[in-house]
């Protein structure tokens, strides 16, 4: 059996939409609630914290709607339909309200295009297992993060290029490309992917049939975790916490950190995210091969160490340039490290439990920090009036997970390495 690589690809459009939109979110929303509306950095961080807020509470909610909707269309596609063109046409009208200084507006547009974005983000991560066998969803996963990762890159290239060095920038060219790539991904998925057609196959194929390790998993359902394996499991999702809670802080405020501290000129600032993004993916598999010979935990804490090491450096620099590119490689190559392993670590401790639960557990983790840390950092830089104080607080936060790790003691078994390559790019997913 082998993974229709065109057919995920096709699924896969939907997710690459959302991440284009995403990255672009996180790069110019916060230049523009400073820049045009005067907001300052505490209540930036809280705006910025709405999406993850609406995560918790709309894509549980819509993921089950999705799954008891019954159309001609399918299960998960009236909701990719509908949520994108709802959230094309609102977000269009940012740019406007933004050119024309219109507050209201743009707050009511803002507000409709992240509850738009939430309706249907489960739905669109749901597609692929729903048309994909189980024994190939790791594959299949791999693809889509490899597609979510391109739709990032597109929208950092497009910042890089389109927001000019002087005078006050129109971002209305950015968001009319990324709607257009939006709508385009959806049109051609609707025309490619027969959702009911191809979940008739999988199921006339027996591609839902349970594995063994499910099986094994549903007798052993209502046993409690040991003691010392959930002290393990507690400091890992604190691990997770507070890994997020200095990246997240950095992703969140980096525009403002590098026009406003480091006075770079136009969309220039995208370029060193490019960098990170692009060297992520490509660490994706050597990170793997690393947890493969060293263990899982010693990969996470190199991860850990080496962002902690650059975001460090990075507080001493009071300049941009070439100089800055080898640390967002490196940053890139941490990442990697911490993403593809933290949640192999917390599979391996929920093994004979649901491990649905658990993966429910990392999400929670991982999103009531990107909750909190965009207000908390926000706070402190507007404080002490200091965009200096972000990668110091970006330190400390990756130190902090850097110690809740080292006493995790269960959970890290060397994995197998993987027959296809592309499997290392299974790392979850996450904003």
């Amino acid at each position: 059996m082998k993974l229709d690589y065109k057919r995920t690809l096709l699924v896969g459009l939907a997710f690459l939409s959302i991440c284009t939109f995403w990255q672009a979110y996180d790069g110019i929303i916060p230049l523009i609630l400073k820049n045009t509306f005067g907001i300052g950095e505490t209540a930036t961080g809280q705006i910025m914290a709405i999406d993850n807020m609406l995560a918790l509470i709309m894509l549980p909610l819509f993921g089950s709607l999705s799954d008891k909707t019954h159309t001609p269309l399918g299960k998960r596609t009236p909701y990719i339909i509908f949520g994108t063109i709802v959230a094309v046409i609102s977000m269009l009208f940012l740019p406007y309200f933004d050119n024309t200084e219109n507050l209201l507006g743009f707050a009511l547009c803002l507000g409709m295009t992240l509850i738009a974005m939430a309706t249907y983000r489960s739905p669109a991560v749901s597609l692929m297992p729903d048309v994909t066998p189980k024994k190939l969803r790791s594959k299949g996963n791999a693809v889509i993060n490899l597609m979510g990762a391109v739709g990032g890159v597109i929208s950092l290239a497009l910042i890089s290029l389109l927001v000019p060095k002087e005078g006050k920038p129109n971002f209305f060219p950015i968001f009319a490309i990324i709607a257009g790539i939006m709508i385009g991904a959806v049109i051609i998925l609707v025309l490619t992917v027969r959702e009911n057609k191809l979940v008739k196959e999988m199921e006339e194929t027996g591609g839902y049939e349970s594995t063994e390790a499910e099986l094994n998993q549903e007798l052993s359902k209502g046993k409690k975790m040991p003691k010392d394996v959930l002290k393990s499991l507690i400091f890992m999702l604190g691990t997770v916490a507070f890994f997020f809670f200095g990246y997240n802080a950095v992703t969140t405020f980096f525009s403002l950190y590098m026009t406003n501290f480091l006075e770079v000129k136009g969309g220039s600032f995208a370029n060193y995210l490019m960098v990170a993004t692009v060297c992520s993916i490509i660490s994706y598999i050597p990170s793997g091969m690393i947890a493969t010979k060293f263990g899982r935990k010693k990969a996470v804490m190199l991860g850990l160490s080496v962002m902690a090491f650059c975001f460090l450096v990075m507080s001493f620099f009071r300049s941009a340039g070439f100089h800055l590119i080898p640390f967002f490689v490196i940053i890139g190559f941490g990442y990697a490290c911490v993403i593809v392993n933290t949640f192999p670590i917390i599979w391996e401790m929920s093994q004979g439990s649901d491990i649905g639960k658990y993966t429910g557990y990392y999400y929670t983790a991982s999103m009531a920090a990107q909750i909190v840390t965009p207000m908390a950092a926000g706070f402190l830089m507007e404080k002490l009036d200091n965009y200096g104080v972000l990668f110091p607080y970006a330190v400390i936060m990756e130190i902090i997970a850097f110690l809740l790790l080292m006493q995790v003691k269960h959970g890290d078994s060397k994995p197998v390495q993987p027959k296809d390559k592309l499997e290392a790019l299974d790392v979850g997913g996450d904003d």
